[in-house]
Parts: structure tokens; sequence; C-alpha cells
């Protein structure tokens, strides 16, 4: 079975060693994965993702708030692997910040009350969706990056940092940049563990 489509998804991989040298201009990079959010698709077309997306200096500077963030609590045993990791970040070309606009979940809860539970669900489903297209997006144009989750830990410092709206909320953190280094095998539980076709 050949599907390009599936094709660019099984090339999808994290890319933990990373470095500065993209194949594509810094704005050819902006434009894929402002228009790989634009097309991911929303729960009654809502388009609640929001981005910061972070180059050079700011992108440095994003990895030195989120390791002095994690000094305060990460215990000093643990800090040393998680400094390591984060290292490998700050090298990177830039970091995409994803967010989702809390003012679109409330006025959708208010317009349609019979959902309003629904709500916050669907707007994690919209993050994970446009998290996985710029994802796709990236590793398609030869780009690595992986996925982070150092949030809520991070986010009033961040907030205040690049001035974010106060109805965004921060739900995953992109960097990416060259490949410098090879994917580890991925493994892959049973089918029959995991679908039932009837």
């Amino acid at each position: 079975m050949s599907n390009h489509y599936l094709e660019a998804i099984k090339n999808r991989r994290s890319q933990y060693m990373l470095g500065k040298d993209l194949p594509l201009a810094e704005q050819e990079v902006t434009a894929l994965i402002k228009e790989a959010i634009r097309q991911a698709p929303s729960a009654f077309n809502s388009q609640s993702s929001r981005a910061v997306i972070l180059y050079g200096a700011q992108n440095q500077k994003f990895w030195n708030i989120v390791k002095y963030e994690l000094q305060k609590t990460v215990p000093a045993a643990s800090l040393v692997s998680t400094e390591a990791k984060i290292s490998s970040f700050v090298v990177g070309a830039g970091t995409v910040l994803f967010y989702e606009d809390q003012d679109v979940i409330e006025g959708l809860q208010e317009k349609f009350a019979n959902y309003a539970d629904n709500f916050p669900v669907w707007s994690e489903h919209s993050t994970g969706i446009a998290q996985f297209a710029v994802w796709t997006t990236l590793s398609e144009a030869n780009v690595g990056a992986s996925l982070q989750h150092y949030n809520p830990l991070i986010d009033t410092a961040v907030a205040a940092e690049w001035n974010i709206p106060p109805t965004w909320k921060l739900c995953a953190q992109m960097p990416f940049g060259s490949h410098q280094g090879k994917f580890s095998e991925k493994e892959f539980m049973a089918d029959e563990d995991r679908f039932i076709v009837l």
C-alpha cells in the first residue's frame, strides 16, 4: 500500500539532536507553520489554536526560562539529564509555542450551552491536530522537531516575557532545527491488542 500522506506520517519522528542550519529560510519555515495551523480542523471551525514562533536569540531565551523555572522545582539529581535535554533545544533553530485561546472556548460554551462541557476537550483535540500538522509539515521539509510539555510550570514567566494575551493557554512546545542525529528504531504494539475490526 502506497500513500504519500501515510509516508509523511511514518517519516515524522522525534528529533532531539537539533542544529541551526535549516534547509529553508526562516520566512519559509514560518509560512509552513502558519499554513499547517490554518488548515488544521477544529470543532465548529472555532480556529482556537494560536502560536508563537521563536527564532535565534528568542529561542535561546525561551529555553533559558524553561531551565530557570525547572531549577526551582526539579530535584538536583534529576536536573542534570533534564538540562542536557534542554541544551539540545537551545542550539536548535527555533521553537513553536502552541496555545489555545480560552476566549474562543468560553464563547462557544455560551453560544452552545448543551455542549459546554465538551468544548475544553475539543480544544485539546484542536491543539493536538495543529501540533501534528505542524510536526508532519516540518518533517516533510526535512526540519527536525519534537514535542515538549513544560507547561504549566513556565506559563507565567513566558507570558510576561513576550506579553502573551492572558486568554491564551499554553499547551505544548515544539523545538525545531536541522537534523543532527539519527532516529532510534520505532516499535509498535501488536495489532490484535490495539484494533477491533468487525
